[in-house]
């Protein structure tokens, strides 16, 4: 199938329950509960939430995909949905073709506990992909057993990112980046690798048609501690999948698509073998992510009598029991930020910044609390207004863009 039959395909199949990232372990028995596939559980967490593996496929390969190891990482869990929805629906040669060729193995939801908190790390506050050595965490045990047991060939390893990421040094959001995780200190290319690394470049050609420049790659710099890297050394195949930002795309819909359709076809390369066309110079052509960006950038503003740029960032906070979120903003940087960029930017040449003390009487409809009045400072929550010839233009509400009705 094209990517456009794929893409088209998604829209009739996409798993309808997911509408934002910020879901529950209980949320996810439930979908699996009605799945057709073959499902097991293959161990608790450790608070005792069960871990499952969705199984499909009759193939020689073998293929383990799992998600959530951060539990606040779930974009690629629901695309697993998304997926397991697909083979579900689909009875063609192109299904036919992977499920022959494949066996699939989805661990979709790794660390239910984190999940439930909507966190980076397990109940025991501990980085699980800083546990493949230690295995301190029973969850960290099991990938390890899954992996010795399975002996796959390829393995993909399914994160989330930071959304201030860019594709190299420019302005474009790295929106999917990639890894072919090292094994070693000299960060060599053995065959594992080199399979990963194939994939990645089939994956990246994919993307390049839809969002050209806005894939990544990450620095393959050797972590020891690291399931990604230990599995590579381990003898599988490891490909590592970021998903980072898309504009305004806060709950990742549009990611969650992107990684349906590059995991496909990423099977079908394997399946078919094609990706074995693909160079290093392939992969080395995707640009290393860096961090040039900005939630939001204001050029150009007079502050204190000078011209100067206001870097702000926004971080997503949890709220009502990690079912939502709310944000709150960071004045980041102040000064001379010519050499970097925003996702959201605005040219305030002729403006000049103001405190919302100023403006106090016009405040009410927004809500402003009274500590948020005084003058913006550096690290603190981004609170201020805009002028120009003395009226009010614009306002930064807790690092929010607005503009104020004449």
């Amino acid at each position: 199938m094209t990517e456009s039959d794929l893409l088209l395909a998604y829209e009739r199949i996409k798993e309808p329950f997911f509408t934002k990232r910020r879901f529950k372990h209980a949320d996810l028995v439930k979908l699996l509960d009605k799945c057709s596939f073959q499902k097991e559980e293959i161990g608790q967490s450790f608070e005792g939430r069960a871990i499952y593996k969705i199984k499909l496929g009759a193939g020689k390969t073998q293929v383990l995909l799992w998600s959530q190891m951060h539990g606040n990482e779930a974009t690629a869990t629901m695309a697993i949905f998304d997926i397991l929805n697909f083979f579900a629906a689909s009875s063609n040669s192109f299904v036919e073709d992977i499920l022959t060729g494949l066996t699939l193995h989805f661990v979709p939801m790794l660390n239910p506990d984190g999940a439930e908190r909507f966190t980076r790390r397990t109940a025991q506050q501990i980085d699980m992909n800083r546990d493949a050595l230690a295995l301190v965490c029973p969850e960290s045990k099991l990938l390890k057993k899954l992996q010795e047991k399975l002996k796959p060939a390829f393995s993909f390893n399914l994160h989330d990112q930071n959304v201030r990421y860019s594709a190299g040094a420019t302005k474009n959001q790295a929106a999917i980046s990639f890894l072919a995780t090292a094994y070693n200190e000299a960060t060599d290319w053995n065959e594992n690798r080199t399979k990963a690394m194939q994939v990645i470049c089939e994956m990246n050609a994919v993307l390049q048609d839809i969002i050209p420049n806005k894939v990544g790659r990450f620095s393959d710099e050797f972590e020891p501690r690291a399931f990604g890297d230990n599995i590579q050394k381990w003898g599988s195949s490891l490909i590592l999948i970021e998903s980072g930002g898309y504009d305004s795309d806060h709950e990742k819909m549009y990611l969650r698509k992107l990684n349906f359709l590059i995991i496909l076809k990423a099977l079908e390369s394997i399946k078919n073998d094609t990706y074995k066309t693909r160079t290093l110079a392939d992969y080395n052509a995707i640009p290393t992510n860096q961090k040039y960006l900005f939630d939001l950038l204001i050029r150009n503003i007079k502050m204190d009598g000078e011209i100067l740029d206001i870097g702000i960032n926004k971080d997503e906070v949890n709220i009502d029991n990690a079912t939502d979120f709310e944000f709150k903003s960071t004045v980041e940087d102040m000064g001379d930020l010519s050499t970097f960029w925003g996702i959201e930017e605005f040219d305030a040449t002729g403006f000049v910044l103001s405190p919302l003390s100023e403006f106090s009487q016009l405040l009410t409809s927004y809500k402003v609390k009274k500590e948020d009045l005084g003058r913006l400072e550096f690290e603190k929550k981004a609170n201020f207004a805009l002028t120009k010839n003395g009226e009010l233009c614009y306002l930064v509400l807790n690092g929010e863009f607005i503009a104020v009705p004449s």
